[in-house]
């Protein structure tokens, strides 16, 4: 019985993710702050046959994180999959902009995944598998979301010196810079994008879709089904790596 840990596994990319990685081998633990979006994904996993455990974190308070991991180990006492998926969107411009929420942003989409994956570590043996959550906007700059950006550029940073550093361990670490996807985040991101240019969401969402090369938006299960492979015996060979799934938004 393998223990896979999702964060941000309530919703969106992270619920998918947590859904792909359950079965009857494998504890899925769902963590995230909203408790009753992980309930509601913990029911949705065991009626498909899966054991999971849910764990109420915030991943950018350390205290937090601490408590939640601290129960993952006396629970299940073991990690062999952590997917570090947990993230808050938004953006402003940097003149006048609110120092706080700047900060808030660094340290739930890159210090959070820092410090999870600080207590989980030590947990997990050879063959573990740590995926990363980054993003499109991690290979390349938009105006107006430079925290989120910066935020998502580190993440590929600390994916590539994680895997170096654990390489002995053999366990594996990657990264996915998924572009537009189905979620409430990013039906978010189009309203504010909407607002901002004073366009209707549905121009917004023409206008993004049509940078796409696909001219579709991905589906969570999409993302989760990347991760699923990077999770499994067959992804043993590749670490350090990074993979757009953005429909040909970027190519690098």
């Amino acid at each position: 019985m393998r223990t896979a840990l999702v964060t941000g596994g309530g919703r969106g990319i992270g619920r998918a993710i947590a859904i792909a990685l359950g079965g009857r081998a494998t504890t899925v633990v769902v963590a995230g702050r909203t408790r009753r979006d992980l309930l509601s994904a913990a029911k949705e996993i065991g009626a498909l046959g899966g054991k999971t455990l849910a764990v109420t974190m915030d991943v950018s308070d350390p205290k937090s994180v601490s408590r939640g991991m601290a129960h993952v180990r006396k629970a299940i006492g073991r990690v062999d999959v952590l997917v570090n998926n947990a993230g808050i969107g938004g953006g402003e411009r940097v003149a006048g902009s609110d120092v706080e929420r700047w900060r808030k942003t660094i340290d739930t989409n890159l210090v959070g995944m820092y410090l999870v994956s600080r207590e989980a570590v030590p947990l997990m043996r050879p063959g573990g598998r740590i995926v990363n959550l980054s993003s499109v906007l991690g290979r390349f700059g938009v105006p107006g979301y430079t925290a989120y950006c910066a935020s998502k550029h580190g993440v590929l940073g600390f994916t590539r010196a994680l895997a170096l550093e654990l390489a002995d361990q053999k366990v594996t670490v990657n990264a996915l810079c998924p572009g537009w996807v189905d979620t409430e985040m990013a039906a978010e991101g189009m309203h504010q994008g909407a607002e901002e240019n004073g366009w209707t969401f549905e121009q917004f969402r023409e206008r993004a879709l049509s940078n796409v090369p696909i001219k579709r938006i991905i589906q969570p299960k999409e993302v989760a089904d990347l991760v699923r492979f990077l999770a499994s015996p067959g992804a043993s060979a590749i670490t350090g790596q990074t993979y757009n799934i953005c429909g040909g938004q970027t190519m690098d």
